[in-house]
This record gives structure tokens, sequence and C-alpha cells, in this order.
């Protein structure tokens, strides 16, 4: 095992240490427990948002805290949700008095961890509400979930929603609007090499070198089917077609395209998938409106990428367009 870290135990509270001197225009970083805050918060009358999970994926969650997306992130262990108390800590430090909303990948220890976090925080007189993201089309059941997989609309999700708590909506108009998101964005993933825990210093899985896993997820569970390496535009079409078939488009209408690596792809790559996933949309007569490209959700050092789709309506593209500042996604401020 090759990587840049002192001692394996202490990687996630070095990193975020990091993150917070490179960021702190941005955010503050609390450690005990361990939490990331947007450095203005809490905001009164703002509805707060919390994020979080298992270290390894980022920039999620803690490179989203900022204006118009996150107001806190819990990050846990590598690939280990993390415990109710530091979510606890986040929710209180975010709440300006309109309520929480908790987005919540679905993954068993992080449902369960942060049900049992809101309970506490109700116990404070905090309205905290939960919106659990599970776009991934792959598996239905997978080694950490009951259903399908959170994954990469998690960020899309996390934006749109973001957006209605910074212009001041309600409570129960920020979860509205990201059970909408969630239900309008489908993923599906592959992976052409394994990551390393670093804890564990070892792969996650093994792969022949000329052979892809086909419905991976971010955490290197198992997919759909083991297949042979392929041409690019093939590859992205075995991505696309599962996606369509479970929620079809009208010709005409909009989507958002977000080609996600998983962190150790290239853009270069990335970019190549993206123009063939942009060939069959446009056969298809689905216009897409906005888009996204890069390492936005990932699996440490692992060689593969996503592909989600957001059906989008008006008032998701102007929370799209609206502005961000946060360490991973800034525009318009």
């Amino acid at each position: 095992m090759k990587k840049i870290i002192n001692d394996p135990k202490r990687v996630v509270d070095e990193s975020v240490a990091g993150f917070g001197l490179a960021h702190a225009d941005i955010v503050r970083v609390e450690f005990d427990p361990i939490h990331v805050v947007r450095a203005d918060a809490p905001i009164s009358g703002k509805v707060g948002i919390v994020s979080g999970g298992g270290s390894g994926h980022e920039p999620l969650h803690a490179g989203y805290v900022g204006f118009g997306m996150l107001d806190a992130a819990v990050p846990g262990a590598v690939f280990t949700s993390p415990t109710p108390d530091p979510i606890v800590a986040a929710t209180k430090a975010v709440d300006g008095g309109a309520g929480v909303l908790h987005i919540v990948k679905n993954y068993t220890g992080d449902v369960l961890n942060f049900e049992t976090a809101a309970d506490l925080a109700a116990a404070d007189g905090i309205e905290v509400r939960a919106v659990i993201t599970n776009d991934d089309v792959a598996v239905k059941d997978s080694l950490y979930t009951a259903g399908r997989r959170g994954v990469a609309g998690t960020v899309l999700v996390e934006k749109i929603a973001g957006a209605a708590a910074e212009r001041g909506d309600s409570l129960d108009a920020v979860v509205a609007v990201a059970e909408r998101v969630n239900a309008n964005a489908r993923s599906m993933g592959l992976a052409l090499t394994p990551c390393i825990v670093p804890h564990a210093g070892e792969p996650s899985f093994t792969l022949a070198e000329d052979e892809i896993e086909i419905g991976i997820g971010i955490h290197g569970e198992p997919g759909r089917e083991r297949v042979k390496l392929e041409p690019a535009d093939r590859l992205v079409d075995r991505l696309l077609e599962p996606i369509l078939d479970d929620l079809p488009y009208e010709r005409g209408e909009r989507a958002l395209l977000f080609v996600n690596g998983m962190g150790g792809t290239p853009q270069v790559e990335l970019y190549l998938a993206y123009r063939r996933a942009a060939e069959v949309l446009e056969e298809r007569g689905i216009q897409i409106t906005r888009s996204l490209v890069g390492n936005f959700i990932t699996a440490l050092e692992m060689q593969g990428m996503s592909i989600t789709l957001l059906k989008l309506d008006d008032e998701m593209v102007e929370l799209w367009d609206a502005p961000v500042q946060t360490a991973a996604l800034r525009w318009g401020r």
C-alpha cells in the first residue's frame, strides 16, 4: 500500500484539520466530537442542513459546507458511518430556530445513526426532518443497505435543497424540494480498479486486469455484473440504459447530466464519457439543460465513474443556478 498518510488511525482527523485550515473563510472545524460547520452558522431564521457519512468520498460531504449548500457535515471513519454524538453536535450548531434537515445516504449505519441523533436533538427542542437519498439503480439491496443505495444524486439534493434553505424557504418546503430531487435522480456506476481503505491496507475487492465491475457501490460493494473491458461508448451505454429504463423521459424533457469520477479517473476520460452520454440523450430528444463533470463523490483512489441524470423542472433549474460558495462547488457569488 502506498498512501500519503502518517498513522492510518489518524487519517480522518488530520485530513479534516487540513481542510479546516485551507477553507477557514468558509468553515470551522470542531473535534470534540468531530464535525465541520459553516463559518457563519447558526443563521437565525434559516433552515439548517446537515449531512454526513463515512470519509473517503471527498469532497462529499465537508466540501459542500458553505453558502447555498450544507450548514454542517459529519465525517465518520473511512467508509464508516459517524456515530450519533457528532451528528447531534452538528445539528445543534446549525439550529437557527427554523428546524434542521438531515440529508442521509441510504446505508444502514447512516440511517440508524442519523435517526438516533434526530431523536436526541428533538428531545432538546429542535425540529429535525430527514430525506434519505437512494438514487442508485444498480441493485435493490447491497452489503450495507436495505433498498437502493444513495450515491451521486446526493450531491444534487444537497445543492438544490441548500439553495432553497438559503432563500428562506420553510422546513416543509426544503424537505419537499429535497424529496423531489431525490425522486427524479437516477445513478449507476462502474469500477476499473478497487480502492484501498487505509486501516485495511489491502484492496477492497479484486478485479482481473481486463475486468470491469458494472453497478459498483461507492464503498466497493458488488454491482450487477463483471464484464471484460470494452470501449468507452459501450460502457456509457451500459450505465445509461438502466437509468433511462428506470425513469423514462419524454422527448423534450430537461435533464441535468452529471458524470462523476470515483477518485482515480482523469478528467480526459470523464469528458470523453460525457460526450457519449450527451449523444445518447440527444438521440432520445432529452434536453441537457445543466451539467456537472468531475470527481464530486468518490471512493478513495478507485478508478471508475458514475452517471447521474436528474429530471429537471423550472424550480430545480433556478435553485441549481442559485449562488453557492463551498470548497468544492462555487459560482454566482
